[in-house]
């Protein structure tokens, strides 16, 4: 249904990707239907710890189908109608797919909220977009969200239900007690494949994330588009290691690309070693995707593990630039293959194919999706540079976004007047096709005049035998404008290492001068964001005495 509040493609882009055949005419409920019609007993959901007494419990497609029909008749009983807005804040969990997809069927609008958003975060969706209703758990992770729900509801008195996916609700209404049995005569609405599917958040690291509106056209293209090239078919089982949540481990290809395919999805409750690498072994998974910081960790966790992660066949690394150094030690470490993933919730994903060499798979960050992905790299005049020059990347496609939703000062800036997305990036394209991601244009360092691109230095850091991660950020200098801090993390072992022997190593690598981090601090990690990724926004703002105490336990020891 329509929606004020987004930009539609235009009729002749629409009527271009439909005859190309991008755009299907599927939506999320008909192809879960069909799933379930084909092989119901197949296996769709693997919930680790979420059946009684906290053991294994798993669904099957044609089980995933009914749920999902009841708890959408339940819903739209309380009151959800199509094009309403629901706040969802799940962890990895089969209740979070149960609730998506009743949602889905119904023609309301997931609003996707990641399990480390508090009140400041929540609270704006909920007034922004009017929300209807938000799903939460009881407790997870040490969080009672049962009172950062009430501390909601107190500022947004228009949010109107609470459901809790806990038999502890509360105050609130506990979602097992929702479902019933669908109207002889269905739901009442289907929606269309053109509809808007869900709010996605945009990916920034500052401020409330924006609101990114997608169709089931369009998304639905980028999963099967994704699972033709990450080899992904009804025998992938695929580890929801990150926020289940999160556009990267839903749609790349993640969890829906795997049930589009009909295989089979894992649900990780944690994404560290200790408690991903059993369920590799156990649950026979041939796919995951990770963040970079993790995708070290596991790496090197693999060479102490006595779990076989045989089965493990492709892991793919995305949400940040993954170094050159870091992608080498991925197939040694792992033993599985390497696909890098460059791409934003905004629409336009690049991956590097499964026979792509070595060298462009560890160098590069990938080639779009579809061969209807327009890609400009352009100067700070958005003059289109010369090949193999590095710039802002700009993207148009079938799956790309005209506008965030209801945001036309945002749109005005970060779209182009005939549709071009301005992701941010600062991009070079290879002969070959494929993007390197040279930083965001906001991470380059201006350092009296001098340029420095912050994913280079890192790079050099990395190939360091004691490093085990790094990142490099500015900070104010009276006299610079900004410096160099570089913040590095040692390998388990590694022994002491001083900032003199960091800056000799990278200045011995022919590195320019200017170049060397003029600071270089030892922490046991990095702040994070919601899903994972390295917060340099905190890195930014940390005092130089400071810089240790912003940063949890080291990771083995969880």
């Amino acid at each position: 249904m329509a929606d004020p509040a987004w930009l539609p493609w235009p009729a002749e882009f629409a009527e271009r990707y439909r005859a190309a055949g991008w755009w299907r005419g599927e939506t999320f409920g008909s192809v879960l239907r069909e799933r379930a019609a084909a092989h119901p007993d197949r296996i769709a959901l693997v919930d680790p710890t979420g059946g009684r007494d906290g053991g294994r419990r798993t669904w099957s497609y044609g089980e995933l189908d009914v749920r999902a029909d009841r708890m959408a008749a339940g819903l739209t009983a309380r009151g959800i109608l199509p094009g309403d807005k629901v706040v969802v804040q799940l962890p990895n969990t089969a209740e979070f797919f149960e609730v998506v997809f009743a949602l889905f069927r119904i023609g309301a609008l997931p609003v996707f909220a990641l399990p480390a958003h508090r009140r400041t975060e929540i609270s704006y969706f909920c007034s922004f977009t009017g929300a209807a209703a938000y799903v939460i758990p009881a407790v997870h992770g040490g969080h009672d969200y049962r009172e950062l729900a009430a501390a909601v509801r107190a500022e947004v008195p228009g949010l109107r239900e609470v459901f809790v996916a806990d038999a502890d609700p509360g105050d609130f209404t506990a979602l097992a007690e929702v479902p019933l049995d669908v109207p002889a005569g269905g739901l009442g609405h289907a929606p269309a494949p053109h509809d808007l599917a869900f709010l996605q958040l945009s990916g920034g690291s500052t401020g409330v994330p924006k609101l990114i509106p997608r169709t089931h056209d369009d998304y639905i293209y980028s999963l099967w588009g994704s699972n033709e090239i990450c080899g992904v078919d009804a025998d992938s089982v695929y580890l929801v290691a990150l926020p289940a949540a999160h556009n990267f481990p839903l749609s790349s290809p993640g969890s829906l690309g795997v049930l589009y395919a009909g295989g089979r999805v894992v649900l990780c409750p944690q994404p560290v070693p200790d408690v991903a690498f059993p369920l590799i072994e156990s649950e026979g998974v041939t796919i995951t995707g990770l963040v970079p910081p993790l995708a070290l960790l596991w790496t090197e966790a693999a060479a102490r593990t006595d779990r076989d992660l045989g089965s493990l066949e492709v892991l793919l690394v995305g949400g940040a630039k993954f170094s050159e150094e870091a992608a080498r030690r991925v197939r040694p470490g792992l033993g599985c293959t390497l696909q890098q993933v460059f791409g934003m919730a905004e629409g336009l994903v690049n991956y590097t194919r499964l026979d792509d060499p070595e060298e462009i798979v560890v160098t590069t960050q990938g080639r779009p999706i579809s061969p209807d992905d327009e890609i400009l790299i352009v100067d700070d005049e958005d003059r289109e540079v010369l090949p193999g020059e590095s710039g802002h990347l700009l993207t148009r496609g079938p799956y790309t976004v005209r506008g965030y939703w209801n945001a036309p000062e945002h749109n005005a800036r970060s779209f182009t007047a005939d549709g071009f997305y301005r992701t941010g990036d600062i991009v070079r394209m290879t002969p070959t096709g494929h993007l390197v991601v040279e930083g965001r244009a906001k991470d380059q360092i201006n350092r009296g005049g001098e340029k420095i691109a912050a994913e280079e230095v890192e790079n050099h850091l990395l190939a360091h035998p004691a490093v085990h991660d790094a990142n490099v950020v500015g900070e104010p200098d009276p006299y610079l404008g900004e410096r160099t801090c570089a913040y590095v993390i040692l390998r388990e072992g590694a022994g002491e290492l001083r900032p003199a022997a960091v800056k000799k190593f990278v200045r011995e690598r022919g590195l320019a001068a200017y170049k060397v981090p003029d600071r270089v601090e030892f922490v046991s990690a990095f702040p994070k964001t919601g899903v994972g990724k390295v917060s340099k926004r905190d890195l930014r703002t940390a005092a130089p005495a400071d810089a240790p105490a912003l940063v949890p336990a080291p990771p083995h020891q969880h």
